[in-house]
């Protein structure tokens, strides 16, 4: 049970200081307006929707045989 809660608190911790590390915007020094770069996670998690959606129908199509 122990080890359990250790898991829990390191990932409580790694989630309050993940933002402080993924910061996407630039320093006020360079000038200029930089847009945040928002492809790369959201093509992921549509990729991961279209398999899990994919495995869904197959499991469907197996089970009504």
């Amino acid at each position: 049970m122990k080890k359990h809660t250790v898991y829990i608190h390191l990932g409580i911790f790694i989630c309050i200081l993940m933002p402080l590390a993924l910061l996407a915007q630039s320093s006020p020094v360079q000038g200029g307006e930089v847009d945040a770069p928002i492809d790369g996670g959201l093509s992921l998690l549509v990729m991961a929707g279209a398999g899990y959606g994919i495995k869904k129908l197959k499991e469907r199509k197996g089970a009504a045989k």
